[in-house]
């Protein structure tokens, strides 16, 4: 999910050409060609992705999720759940994002754990690399719809031994 750009779907994947360059099978490439392809203002649209991650110096149990697809942000700022579809090329405006849940009911949230990624058209950041206000709405938004209970007792050994991840 790293470029999103409509070219990007036309034009062969970055991928490729790394297995290019790896398969050492001879091949020839005109680079300026390709930059300009690439360049060009035409053949750019503007789409950002974003990790939502539960920050909370916290352990609990999930009991609600938000469902994969594409959600609408209201004008008074609020998220719902708009239709499924499993392509982010679904969203019309930027009024809309395609979210793809990570975390699910029954599974544990955790300081650092990846709840879902969600992929917006427009820019998500300013040119000062800080979030936009909209993307500062959009992952509060996401949030408020994960439910979670405490946990009560001590952790269960699956969740005691686990490495979790920080970043």
């Amino acid at each position: 999910m790293t470029n999103h750009a409509a070219f990007a779907h036309a034009d062969a994947p970055l991928a490729l050409f790394h297995l290019l360059e790896f398969s050492e099978k001879p091949f020839t490439l005109d680079i300026a060609e390709l930059n300009a392809r690439w360049a060009d203002p035409e053949n750019i649209d503007s789409w950002c992705q974003m990790v939502i991650k539960h920050t909370d110096d916290s352990i609990d149990r999930i009991t609600h999720a938000p469902q994969t697809g594409i959600w609408r942000m209201r004008d008074d700022g609020e998220v719902e759940f708009d239709r499924f579809d499993y392509h982010r090329r679904a969203v019309s405006s930027e009024n809309e994002a395609f979210y793809l849940r990570i975390l699910k009911a029954g599974d544990y949230r955790y300081e650092g754990a990846d709840l879902g990624i969600l992929v917006l058209r427009g820019r998500g950041m300013t040119d000062r690399f800080t979030l936009t206000e909209r993307s500062q709405r959009w992952i509060e938004g996401m949030r408020k719809h994960y439910h979670a209970e405490p946990l009560t007792g001590s952790l269960p050994v699956a969740v005691a031994d686990h490495q979790f991840k920080y970043l």
